[in-house]
């Protein structure tokens, strides 16, 4: 370069450097490296400084030769300390405490339009030493990042062959860019003794003897406490921890023509004063009981049935969480595909979905409801995205999809949604799911409305179904009758065309009692809805085929009734 073109040049960087726009952004991104130095600087964590200590040295070093140096890493630790416990029978049969750790790594290769991450090419997990000294740990992830590494090279050119295929470009980006996030929040504990809860898993199990035809009673309860960390070569920093507690119940029964019955009352909360105490688990387990007794005595269903049917907003909550938390993520279809995302709303952008007095949001900032905590919110996602509200239904019309790091057409941004379970790969999942309605009526007025229904189509009664199981079938189901609004509880009914068309169509009105239902799993969920009417849905008898009585009676039991 010339003199004269390097001071024409040298002129040029001066005045870009002095513009205010990019003033601006020195300013924020100096702010953002301050934020995670004091963020670093101000925890002794030793768990956190050895993989920003393995990143920094991965960032510097990991190339191949005649592969391109990685433009994204990233490091994910879950610490996991969980109780668990269950009883049967009056007796406890099982207890355990386990403490364990595990990471996964990210590489990817390539740059944000097109890289490497196919099939989940890029990411490799293992367990975690569970002490907290920094040599192993850092020598743990450097073996993952070398390995993710290959992987990624080696993915990004099977990628491009299959892409190939394709003629038109793809309209969105691989990865999504986010900005820089410092959270580092307290650690959590499991602080609990187990001898309380143990005790009255037996007691509750023990009454199995007021009921020489209960054929099953078991109860667990499971604790568990989770610390998670995230760096990776964005500048992102997070630490969050969380706590679930979970209590099931669990009988069941035959009818005398064979057909088995079954109940599973679940609670779950994120701390543990929310859950029932021994007097209430107690209660819950006759209450139990006296319906597993009432369903063998109950009538089958009819042979068909098409009409109104009320549904709690317990039975809700599990209609709203299958039919519409299962089809508002965002995930991207396979290569070629047409579809915006997978599932019967792939196409349902800005159409209708649900009446147009129901709006739903998915919001993981709210901690709490009705003095119920929520265990699906949280600050930050599991790919260090700050969470926010998305309002996914507006008046009945799809507004938007759940989404993490990795866009779909239309959608070329996270809404920090993108969550895993320890050593799993991000995927889109819902936080608090909250179902809201601008007509909301007492409980009562849609029994009413339901009784007017059946009285207009001149039918006996109409259905309500109180709780549901596996599959969205009814466990338990009751007709009311339209003379006189008296229940009457029934088995052995299941729905036909019970999906997201009978959802759009026939629903019809909604409660004002929503009800919080906690949802422990690998990732913690909520799902908040009230009851709901829809003025025809079918309701036929199930054509599963009765299991045999048992061959002889159960064991004799000394003092039972």
């Amino acid at each position: 370069m010339t003199s004269r073109n390097l001071a024409l040049a040298s002129a040029a960087l001066l005045a870009l450097c002095s513009s205010p726009a990019l003033r601006q952004t020195k300013k924020i991104a100096a702010t953002e490296s301050s934020a995670r130095r004091n963020a670093v600087a101000e925890t002794s964590d030793p768990i956190l400084r050895a993989m920003l200590s393995e990143l920094d040295r991965s960032k510097g070093r990991l190339k191949m030769e005649n592969v391109a140096a990685p433009y994204y890493i990233e490091y994910r630790l879950s610490d996991e300390d969980e109780y668990s416990s269950e009883a049967a029978f009056g007796a406890l049969r099982q207890q355990q405490r386990n403490h364990s750790r595990s990471i996964r790594v990210v590489v990817r290769v390539g740059g944000y339009k097109q890289d490497s991450y196919y099939n989940q090419g890029t990411g490799f997990a293992n367990v975690a030493p569970t002490d907290d000294a920094a040599i192993p740990l850092e020598r743990q992830l450097w073996l993952a990042t070398d390995i993710a590494y290959k992987r990624a090279s080696e993915a990004l050119a099977s990628k491009k062959a299959v892409l190939s295929q394709y003629t038109a470009d793809q309209p969105f980006d691989d990865f999504a860019h986010a900005p820089q996030v410092s959270s580092i929040d307290p650690l959590v504990k499991l602080e609990l003794d187990p001898k309380p809860w143990n005790s009255a898993l037996e007691k509750a199990t023990t009454l199995f003897r007021t009921d020489p035809k209960i054929q099953s009673l078991a109860a667990s309860f499971g604790a568990r406490a989770v610390n998670q960390y995230f760096v990776n070569t964005e500048g992102t920093v997070t630490r969050r921890g969380y706590t679930v507690f979970i209590l099931n119940l669990s009988g069941s029964t035959q009818a005398d023509d064979g057909m088995k019955l079954e109940r599973s009352p679940y609670y779950s909360s994120a701390v543990l004063s929310e859950m029932p105490n021994e007097e209430r688990l107690l209660a819950d387990t006759h209450k139990m009981l006296d319906t597993l007794k009432a369903l063998r005595e109950a009538p089958v269903v009819e042979e068909e049935y098409r009409g109104p049917v009320l549904f709690s907003s317990d039975a809700a909550d599990d209609v709203f969480a299958v039919l519409i938390g299962n089809n508002v993520l965002g995930k991207r279809p396979k290569p070629g595909a047409s579809a915006r995302t997978e599932g019967p709303f792939a196409s349902s952008y800005k159409s209708r979905v649900l009446p147009n007095f129901v709006s739903i949001v998915d919001d993981p900032s709210v901690k709490a409801l009705d003095g119920r905590t929520l265990i699906g919110s949280y600050d930050t996602d599991d790919e260090g995205v700050r969470a926010v509200a998305v309002p996914v239904v507006e008046n009945g019309e799809l507004a938007n999809y759940l989404l993490g790091r990795e866009p779909i057409r239309d959608f070329p941004e996270s809404n920090g949604h993108g969550r895993a379970g320890p050593a799993q790969p991000p995927a889109p999942t819902i936080g608090n799911l909250i179902v809201k309605s601008k007509q909301a009526v007492s409980f009562a007025e849609l029994k009413q409305q339901l009784i007017e229904l059946c009285h207009k189509e001149r039918k006996p009664y109409g259905y309500f179904v109180d709780t549901l199981g596996p599959g969205l079938s009814p466990r338990l189901l009751y007709r009311i009758y339209e003379k006189d609004g008296h229940e009457e509880i029934v088995r052995g009914g299941v729905f036909s065309e019970l999906d997201t068309r009978t959802l759009r169509n026939d629903l019809i009105a909604m409660g004002n009692d929503p009800l919080v239902s906690n949802r422990e799993g690998v990732i913690p969920s909520t799902i908040i809805a009230p009851s709901i009417l829809f003025d025809e849905l079918e309701v036929k008898r199930t054509d599963a085929k009765n299991a045999k009585l048992p061959e002889y009676p159960s064991p004799p039991l000394p003092g039972a009734p």
